[in-house]
């Protein structure tokens, strides 16, 4: 009896053991799964694995196109087999193609485990092996135009600021620029002096500056004092030029008089005193929310690391705070390419489409291994309020700040903006978001020139871009 109880005690104990090394083994093959399938492309493109080396010991390095296929980067073979990495653009796609030198950056960093993928013809890549020959890397197909990239890089000159344009149907990035610019042909000879610059030549400004938004933020005031105000088209204030609360006395831009304003003409104009006087009325945690559904304060649908959008007011701060706020001052902070994520779900009625900027994945004979299908990122607002906003936003271009925009061979809608970021407030950064082809549109674009003097408007900018789509 005490044997075959020991005995039923033993099977237990094994039977035990077994159950724990089998749910170990599923654990561990449910891990390794997971790996193949989700992480892996993201410790391969990790800068700190050793592995990348291994990767290119093998394979070319593919090259980045244009949507139209033109090279924006690849990589030379010389006789002795020295590999040169070419940027044929030199510095205008620096911030969003990137470079490999010093670390990578950009879609060379995001991208690096497309690139240094091989899916060439496994006849090839046999032929290859047996001559002890590198494969050649796929290659990625970005949605970037080059007409387009060209176009926003001229157009910002020798600004400090960026340009953000995106197709607001489904969330193709057309074009990036951040300036100050560098060579990412010679990142590795300037690394020095590019990594020490006092102006963070190596930031992308687009995704990564934060500035103050100065009016373009009375988009998202308007859309608040609509949801609080089912009568906000009965609205009605006369504007004297300024406006107090305490010590703090708000003035209108260049110290103008705007009279008797509705709610369409207080954006058109990009009236202070009437949004400070919006700001004032307004409820500070639903204020809050509605910001928040607009992403501030929230993680972005990003490629390229970005810097998180800032709302900090509450309840509990003042009536001058919250004035400032409501016309693009105060606290807040937002980025260029924020703004036109914004500015995408106002043009697609209120939906933001994920925004992405590679279209596909060829392997080195053009056959397509990935392909990207536009997809919707969520609702930040109702198609109704949406569609106000884009008739407000024509008010801008029809008689208001941005009028340049009317009378072209397009449609335009926008908001201009300025924002000041000094003690004295005598500076001031030049903001304006905007939408081409209003009816179906076609273009969003998001442009902020930082230091602006009196003749630098990014409205100016946006013209040109919009002009080298439609001409």
């Amino acid at each position: 009896m005490r044997r075959t109880m020991k005995k039923t005690s033993t099977d237990k104990s094994i039977l035990f053991v077994t159950y724990i090394m089998v749910g170990l083994f599923v654990g561990l093959m449910g891990y390794f799964g997971y790996f193949l399938q989700v992480q892996s492309e993201t410790v391969i493109n990790n800068s700190y694995n050793a592995r990348l080396d291994s990767f290119s010991d093998r394979i070319i390095r593919g090259e980045i196109l244009s949507n139209d296929g033109t090279v924006l980067a690849k990589t030379n073979v010389a006789e002795d087999g020295t590999e040169t990495r070419e940027y044929p653009y030199n510095n205008i796609f620096a911030h969003v193609v990137g470079y490999t030198a010093q670390g990578k950056s950009g879609l060379e960093s995001v991208s690096n485990f497309e690139l240094l993928t091989s899916n060439a013809f496994f006849v090839d890549k046999l032929k290859n092996e047996f001559q002890d020959k590198k494969n050649q890397g796929d290659n990625v197909v970005t949605t970037l135009d080059t007409n387009l990239q060209e176009a926003a890089y001229d157009a910002l000159g020798s600004n400090k600021g960026a340009v953000v344009v995106m197709d607001p149907s489904t969330g193709k990035i057309l074009a990036m620029v951040s300036k100050p610019d560098f060579d990412p042909n010679t990142v590795s000879q300037n690394w020095n002096e590019l990594s020490k610059s006092e102006d963070s030549v190596l930031l992308n400004r687009a995704t990564q500056g934060q500035y103050a938004p100065g009016s373009t933020f009375k988009l998202v005031t308007t859309l608040e004092f609509m949801r609080e105000n089912a009568d906000f088209d009965s609205y009605s204030y006369n504007c004297t030029g300024s406006i107090e609360s305490g010590d703090v006395t708000i003035h209108c831009y260049g110290g103008h008089v705007h009279g008797q304003v509705t709610l369409r003409d207080s954006l058109a104009y990009s009236c202070n005193t009437s949004f400070s006087n919006i700001g004032r009325s307004l409820n500070a945690d639903t204020y809050k929310d509605t910001a928040q559904e607009l992403l501030f304060n929230k993680k972005l649908p990003s490629v390229l690391p970005y810097s998180k959008s800032q709302f900090t007011l509450t309840s509990s701060d003042t009536e001058a705070e919250r004035m400032m706020t409501a016309m693009g001052q105060g606290k807040t902070q937002v980025s260029p390419y924020h703004m036109a994520l914004i500015t995408s779900a106002i043009a697609n009625g209120g939906t933001l489409m994920k925004p992405y900027l590679v279209d596909s994945v060829t392997n080195n004979a053009g056959n397509v291994i990935e392909k990207t299908k536009p997809e919707k990122y969520k609702d930040l607002m109702t198609s109704k309020e949406a569609a106000q906003l884009k008739d407000y936003m024509t008010a801008v271009t029809d008689y208001g700040t941005a009028s340049v925009l009317g009378g072209q061979n397009y449609t335009a809608a926008g908001k201009t903006g300025t924002a000041e970021y000094s003690s004295d407030k005598e500076k001031d950064h030049s903001w304006f978001v905007g939408i081409a082809n209003v009816d179906n549109p076609e273009l969003v674009i998001s442009v902020i020139i930082e230091q602006a003097d009196g003749s630098a408007k990014a409205v100016n900018i946006a013209k040109k871009v919009f002009d080298a789509y439609y001409q």
